[in-house]
């Protein structure tokens, strides 16, 4: 049993990031035409492609919902990063609901945030320890966030339930080859300079060399980071994202990805419509700038993003805007390649296996 698990076979139903978007992923389970048990008459399978919690306003029930299908073999699921960060204890921003150390930084931007019980937190460190980072069959892949085969081929020898400790003995490694290298010598010098931290976006910081070093060493180093959070490289100038000033750049991996076998992957923030990604913290490149929201992508048209930036939604609710209208939750039904969202609209997809489709 190791982390990377077959897909189930027959139909499946591919849910995007919901982050803690309860509503919106009980409405989309009652537009796919599941019962409150996971149940299909058409004997389909859920599958989630991960980041179940964090920002949105009922983490606790999310992820109560997904281990009870999971448990009742009626869905699978993978890990993301949000999980990870979970499960290691680094609480990063929209984890108030789950650590204490990040309730009064993330008040502002997304309370009211339902909270777990002592054993809501026991339940669901147990839940998330057991998942896999990756699901395959012959006709179609799944993972958070990049298929790379050298990272997928260390995962398959990892044991189930060691994504943690593989995950922190790589973070260690990166760690470790800071204070070899005095990278992070260099990284305090930084800092020494820069006295407004990084998580201050009223300051924008120069371009920090040593950070934007240790953030890709770190990033491309550790194989479970790559399949939970994507390719990253050495950036250019400093951006806004996930609460905190960045020196690296997200890559296009499925541009290179050149296997028969198609990807469904979430992680990346796509859209419907335009909008302006700023007012949710997202100051990094558009990866799907030039790409039509309902189309399959890369060299070969056959990945596919399946997250359409439910993550949002707490923008819309501080603005007294309409929930939903831009940041939606969908799930990608295959083999029919279609395209289901949780206020009942149904698009089919475009492109598949037309390389760079537009």
């Amino acid at each position: 049993m190791s982390l990377i698990q077959p897909l189930p076979p027959g139909p499946l139903d591919i849910v995007g990031d919901i982050h803690g978007e309860y509503q919106a992923l009980v409405q989309l389970l009652g537009h796919l035409g599941y019962d409150g048990e996971g149940r299909h008459a058409d004997g389909r399978t859920l599958v989630f492609v991960g980041d179940f919690c964090d920002r949105g306003p009922d983490s606790p029930a999310v992820l109560a919902l997904a281990q009870r299908l999971v448990q009742a073999s009626r869905a699978v699921a993978v890990l993301g990063n949000h999980e990870i960060n979970l499960l290691r204890e680094d609480a990063k921003d929209g984890s108030g609901w789950f650590f204490d150390a990040r309730m009064v930084r993330d008040h502002d931007k997304y309370a009211p945030s339902a909270r777990p019980t002592p054993a809501q937190r026991h339940s669901i460190v147990e839940f998330l320890s057991v998942l896999p980072v990756g699901l395959e069959r012959e006709d179609l892949r799944v993972v958070h966030a990049a298929w790379q085969e050298v990272q997928i081929d260390a995962a398959r020898l990892l044991p189930l339930g060691s994504a943690r400790s593989e995950y922190d003995h790589w973070e260690h490694a990166a760690s470790r080859q800071a204070r070899e290298t005095a990278l992070e010598q260099r990284m305090a010098q930084e800092m020494e300079h820069w006295l407004h931290g990084l998580e201050n976006n009223l300051h924008q910081p120069p371009f920090l060399h040593a950070h934007a070093e240790n953030e890709a060493n770190k990033q491309m180093l550790n194989p479970l980071k790559v399949l939970t959070s994507g390719v990253e490289s050495t950036g250019r100038s400093p951006f806004f994202a996930g609460g905190r000033w960045r020196f690296t750049e997200r890559q296009a991996w499925w541009d290179a990805y050149t296997d028969d076998v198609p990807v469904v992957v979430g992680h990346y923030w796509r859209r419907l419509r335009p909008i302006d990604r700023s007012v949710v913290g997202k100051g990094d490149a558009d990866l799907f700038a030039d790409t039509h929201p309902l189309a399959w992508h890369g060299q070969r048209g056959n990945v596919f993003c399946v997250d359409f930036s439910a993550g949002g939604r707490w923008a819309e609710r501080k603005a007294g805007k309409v929930v939903g209208h831009d940041f939606k939750l969908a799930a990608l039904r295959w083999p029919e390649r279609v395209l289901q969202f949780d206020d009942g609209a149904v698009q089919a997809t475009q492109g598949f296996g037309i390389p760079g489709s537009p």
